[in-house]
């Protein structure tokens, strides 16, 4: 079953294979959420500072009814936080938000600020800032690993020329017909989990026509084709969702994908517009 089965991070902590995103679950229903989703077997849960819902997260993992030890909680960086100062102060409030005495996996959230993603403008000395803040926390006990999110090859080679631990993992949007393979083959020379955020392409692919047939053909559902396309490229997949029942459909994977059929979901058409969530940088490429 994919809920007992781990990655391991090249520092030897293990990191199960699927997990829990959270992002636009409101604070209040978050911690019906997590609960809800550890009763079924979630081990991993994915909350953000820009999320707003950190404090939910942290009373669910706590009022989940299994020791901390066997639950994973990674949180984000706020992508504007851009200083040593500014990184340590938010790695503490997180871990006061969240009402927990460590954290299992804090990344940075972007490498540019999201009012300006846009721009040239790459923010190479202020990462390195909130790095050195992440690096010794690590250190200190207060995070069991750390990363980066949304970081192209020269965001992380910013990273690699001068850091005192390597990241861990890179979280990135990858799903069926957006697989950035140059980078995910970078990732994983340099020892860095990519974990794919948005699985099914934010609802898109439901929209797929040859998707929907060749889920069919598997006789799975759309979001389980996209989660395993993702998991067989060596990639950790977090869907998003609030339903007890789709987390259940989410986490029944035992199937697998032909390589003729790998390649076909890899070479598909990127998808052009993601409807309400081009607004947001990462899906409008703005």
């Amino acid at each position: 079953m994919i809920l007992e089965e781990d990655y391991k991070l090249y520092n030897g902590v293990k990191i199960p294979k699927i997990g829990l995103g959270t992002w636009f679950i409101e604070n209040d229903k978050v911690v019906d959420a997590v609960k809800e989703a550890v009763k079924i077997g979630y081990r991993h849960i994915d909350t953000a500072q820009a999320y707003q819902n950190e404090e939910g997260v942290g009373r669910g993992v706590r009022d989940s009814g299994v020791k901390r030890e066997t639950l994973f909680v990674t949180t984000k960086l706020a992508a504007e936080v851009k200083s040593y100062a500014e990184a340590h102060d938010a790695i503490d409030r997180s871990l006061q938000i969240l009402g927990l005495d460590y954290i299992d996996l804090m990344i940075i959230h972007s490498p540019k600020p999201w009012m300006k993603y846009q721009g040239d403008d790459r923010y190479f000395a202020g990462n390195r800032q909130a790095w050195k803040a992440l690096e010794e926390a690590y250190k200190a006990g207060k995070l069991k690993a750390i990363g980066l999110s949304n970081f192209e090859e020269n965001d992380i080679l910013n990273i690699l020329e001068t850091c005192t631990v390597k990241p861990m993992v890179n979280q990135i949007l990858a799903h069926i017909s957006n697989t950035p393979e140059s980078l995910i083959r970078f990732c994983q020379q340099h020892d860095i989990l990519v974990e794919a955020y948005s699985p099914i392409g934010h609802g898109e692919l439901f929209k797929n026509e040859i998707i929907a047939r060749m889920a069919e053909k598997y006789h799975v559902s759309i979001p389980q084709l996209s989660i395993r396309y993702d998991l067989q490229l060596g990639l950790l997949p977090l869907p998003k969702t609030a339903n007890p029942d789709h987390m259940r459909n989410n986490a029944q994977l035992d199937f697998s994908i032909s390589d003729d059929d790998m390649e076909i979901l890899k070479n598909m058409a990127p998808i052009m517009d993601y409807g309400e969530a081009s607004i947001f940088p990462v899906y409008s490429g703005v």
